[in-house]
C-alpha cells in the first residue's frame, strides 16, 4: 500500500514537472490566470497593432500558453531572415555528432564561388560563417544584407570583423547539407515540425531561391505560420527541451545565444544601428538584446526578418513573442515598430 502511494506521488510530481514547462500539445491553450499582466497595456498594444502597423499575425506566450493573440496566426507565409536562426537550431545535433566541425575551413570544405574566392577568404571557418565574421565579402545570390558597407575584399582576417552578409548565411545552408548529407527542409521537418507538433507546417511550400550568376549558393527561404513560430520560440525558451524530449542539446542553445559580437562593434560597422533605442549583439545566427535598462529584457534574443517578422524570447519573464507581416501583401513593419511591439509586450507584465 505504501509503495503504491509513493509511486502515485512520484508520478504526480513527474507529471506536474512536465506540465510546468508549459508545452502545448496539438492546440495552443489560453493562459487563464493573467495575474501580473496589465490588461490596459495589452489593449493599447492591440490598438497599436491595428492603427500603426501592417502586422498580420502576433502572439504573446507565457508559461507555454497564449496571453495575447492578434490577426491570422494560421496562414503560412515567408519569414525572411528568421530562416537563419532556424538553421542554427538544426545545426546543433550535427555539431554534437561531429558531422559538422565548426573549425573546418572554407578551403578544407572545397568551397569556391563565381569569380573565385581569395586565398585569405578560404581561411574562414564554419564558426566564423555562422557568426557573420567570415571576412568574405562576395556577392550573395539573394538580397537583404549590408554588403555595401563591407571593407575591401581580402583586407579583413576571418573572425575579426562582423558584417551581416547573406553570402555567409547562404553558405551556412550549403555547408549544412554538404556535411550532413541531409536537406535543410527535411531536417526542419524531422527535428522541429514533427516533434513540436506544428499545426500548419507544409514541406511542399519550402524551396530554395537565388541568382546563380552572382553566387552559386542559393538561399533557403522558409514559410511558417505565426503559431508554429511560437513553438520554435518556446523550444528555445525551454533550452531545447519539449516535454520529456531534449530536441536540441541545451549546450548548443546556450552557444547560439551567447555573444560572438557585441553591440559596440555592430554599431561601429553598421552605423544605422546607432540610432536604435535598443542595442543588439550577435550569436550564432541569433540577435542578442544588450545593454538593456529594463530587467524584463535581460538575456533576451531574437530571430529577425525583413518586412516585419520576429521570434523573440525574454527568459527573465518566461515569455515568447512572435509576429509576422505577410510579404506578398507588400506590407512592411519598420524596425522602430518592431522594437515597440516587442518591448511593449514585455513591459505589459509586472
Amino acid at each position: 500500500m505504501k509503495l503504491s502511494f509513493y509511486l502515485y506521488v512520484f508520478f504526480l510530481a513527474f507529471s506536474l514537472k512536465v506540465s510546468a514547462q508549459g508545452n502545448p500539445q496539438k492546440d495552443w491553450e489560453e493562459l487563464k490566470d493573467k495575474t501580473g499582466w496589465n490588461m490596459k497595456r495589452l489593449d493599447t498594444l492591440h490598438s497599436f497593432l491595428v492603427d500603426s502597423t501592417p502586422v498580420t499575425g502576433y502572439m504573446i506566450i507565457q508559461r507555454g500558453k497564449v496571453v495575447f493573440q492578434f490577426g491570422d496566426v494560421v496562414e503560412n507565409s515567408y519569414i525572411a531572415s528568421c530562416r537563419k536562426s532556424v538553421l542554427a537550431m538544426i545545426y546543433g545535433a550535427h555539431v554534437r555528432s561531429g558531422e559538422i566541425k565548426l573549425d573546418k575551413t572554407v578551403k578544407e570544405l572545397g568551397l569556391d564561388d563565381v569569380g573565385g574566392l581569395l586565398a585569405v577568404e578560404k581561411e574562414a571557418s564554419i564558426r566564423d560563417i555562422i557568426s557573420a565574421r567570415s571576412g568574405i565579402y562576395h556577392l550573395a545570390s539573394y538580397p537583404g544584407d549590408f554588403l555595401s558597407l563591407a571593407p575591401k575584399r581580402g583586407s579583413v582576417k576571418h573572425g575579426t570583423y562582423w558584417l551581416y552578409s547573406n553570402w555567409d548565411f547562404n553558405v551556412a545552408g550549403y555547408i549544412f547539407e554538404k556535411e550532413t548529407g541531409k536537406n535543410i527542409y527535411d531536417e526542419v521537418e524531422r527535428q522541429l515540425a514533427i516533434p513540436l507538433q506544428m499545426q500548419d507546417w507544409k514541406r511542399s511550400l519550402q524551396q530554395k531561391e537565388g541568382d546563380s550568376t552572382r553566387s552559386v549558393y542559393p538561399a533557403y527561404p522558409m514559410w511558417f505560420s505565426t503559431r508554429d513560430m511560437a513553438r520554435i520560440g518556446l523550444l528555445m525558451l525551454n533550452k531545447g527541451k519539449w516535454g520529456s524530449q531534449q530536441l536540441i542539446d541545451s549546450k548548443w542553445v546556450a552557444d547560439m545565444v551567447s555573444q560572438k559580437t557585441n553591440a559596440a562593434e555592430i554599431n561601429r560597422n553598421v552605423p544605422i544601428f546607432r540610432k536604435d533605442p535598443h542595442q543588439f549583439g550577435y550569436g550564432y545566427l541569433w540577435w542578442l538584446w544588450q545593454n538593456v535598462s529594463d530587467k524584463r529584457l535581460e538575456g533576451g534574443y531574437s530571430a529577425m526578418g525583413s518586412m516585419g517578422q520576429s521570434i523573440t524570447v525574454f527568459p527573465a519573464v518566461d515569455m515568447v513573442i512572435v509576429y509576422k507581416t505577410k510579404s506578398d501583401c507588400e506590407r512592411n513593419t519598420n524596425f522602430n515598430a518592431t522594437l515597440k511591439l516587442l518591448t511593449y509586450a514585455a513591459q505589459s507584465y509586472n
